[in-house]
């Protein structure tokens, strides 16, 4: 198996021991992205929509970085501190999607790095 390793300064550094995706094949896995600002690594704080907006840009600088696209995303996770946020989040995530959704799930979680409301990470296939 051979493992390629997607990083791009657009967006946020890996916080940890983890790479911002991971290609291997046809399928991109990219780890979880928070509402960090890539350029001040600064943690958005204005808004559960503004911060959800960052975290899809952010996922979107990454999936560019491996040329493909949302429309070649195929699995998602949103982790949220709080259930109160989930429309307002759908209706972000939803904007960046034109149809044919991908498969998600959507959790509470107790905390999220960073302090942050809301993580997002995706599945895409270059196919």
């Amino acid at each position: 198996m051979q493992k390629n390793i997607i990083e791009t300064s657009e967006a946020p550094s890996a916080i940890g021991p983890y790479s911002q995706a991971v290609k291997t094949g046809n399928l991109l896995f990219v780890s979880g992205q928070i509402p960090l600002d890539p350029r001040t690594g600064n943690l958005i704080t204005t808004g559960i929509e503004d911060e959800t907006h960052r975290v899809m840009k952010n996922i979107e600088a990454i999936l560019e970085a491996a040329n493909v696209t949302f429309h070649n995303v195929v699995k998602t996770t949103i982790f949220l501190k709080s259930m109160d946020d989930f429309a307002r989040v759908n209706a972000v995530y939803a904007s960046y999607f034109t149809g044919n959704f991908p498969a998600r799930e959507t959790v509470e979680v107790s905390g999220l790095p960073k302090g942050a409301r809301v993580e997002i990470s995706v599945t895409a296939s270059s196919e």
